[in-house]
């Protein structure tokens, strides 16, 4: 009965997920602790599996379709592999409570950004600008390349421009890549919420090509995490695999029924939903 209710509550985070292009650590990880009473570490290391497996089957398509940036994306995950190695060490250090109030200020965090954001379309990362922005300088036309800056690797930068657009602000990139690895690894989630905006916004990557180079990518960077939380017995078997299950049939259905739900009021359900579910986890890191 246990495992059927993980495979439900994983694919209802997969559908939340793969519509908002958010990711389903950000409900697995308090549905692991909330409903099914798991210490934090184990529910983070099961969410770490449940990316991993997510990942794995976006890849295939989003490489199909040639719309991720393979190359930035590898340049960039070796930093964000190595931050969440340090991440899910520094996890095993951090006491639990204050585990679950740092987890709680992200949903708080999350909600907000997808409550100033706009219209979400389907696969976009909520609250960033609209697709493009971001990959011209100003006042240069859309589409227009922006102007290297030698002093901010931007040698590098061009070798890893996409057909359309310059990337740029490599020192940033990666500073923002790193973050993504801790973030990653002490709360389960791909780090996505980190790596999107910074590629959109920083770097000038349109926003389909981050969404789609980014869910390449957060498979490594749990990968990476992942292998810490094993060696420590952080991650139980029984736990992640019905729940990896149910998000990838979540995941999946969502794909194909997208065009269909309106993304205005899942985003309301889902900020509301992130909200309840912060207030929960602060009670928990309550002294």
């Amino acid at each position: 009965m246990a495992e059927l209710l993980l495979l439900i509550g994983g694919g209802a985070a997969g559908v939340f997920g793969a519509l908002l292009g958010l990711g389903g650590g950000l409900l697995i990880v308090p549905l692991l602790t909330l409903g099914f009473g798991l210490q934090l570490r184990e529910a983070v290391g099961a969410s770490l599996v449940c990316v991993i497996v997510t990942s794995s089957a976006a890849a295939s398509v989003y490489l199909q379709r040639d719309q991720a940036n393979l190359r930035l994306g590898m340049t960039l995950e070796m930093f964000t592999a190595l931050a969440a190695l340090a991440g899910g060490l520094v996890a095993f250090l951090l006491p639990e409570k204050l585990l679950a109030l740092m987890f709680a200020a992200l949903l708080l965090y999350v909600a907000a950004t997808m409550a100033r954001g706009r219209a979400v379309e389907t696969g976009a990362y909520v609250g960033t600008a609209t697709p493009g922005a971001g990959s011209a300088a100003p006042g240069a036309a859309p589409g227009e390349p922006t102007s290297a800056d030698p002093s901010d690797g931007e040698g590098l930068a061009a070798a890893l421009s996409g057909p359309g657009y310059r990337v740029h602000s490599m020192g940033r990139g990666i500073a923002g890549s790193l973050l993504a690895g801790l973030v990653s690894a002490l709360f389960g989630v791909g780090g996505g919420i980190v790596k999107v905006p910074i590629m959109n916004l920083v770097m000038g990557v349109p926003l389909r090509v981050a969404t789609a180079t980014s869910n390449l990518m957060i498979g490594v960077t749990a990968s990476a995490g992942a292998l810490v939380y094993l060696f420590r017995g952080g991650i139980d078997p029984y736990v992640a695999a019905p729940t990896a299950v149910g998000v990838f049939i979540g995941a999946s259905l969502a794909a194909r029924l997208a065009h269909r739900v309106n993304l205005g009021f899942l985003r309301l359900l889902f900020g509301a939903t992130l909200v309840f579910t912060a207030l929960e986890m602060a009670l928990q890191g309550m002294p």
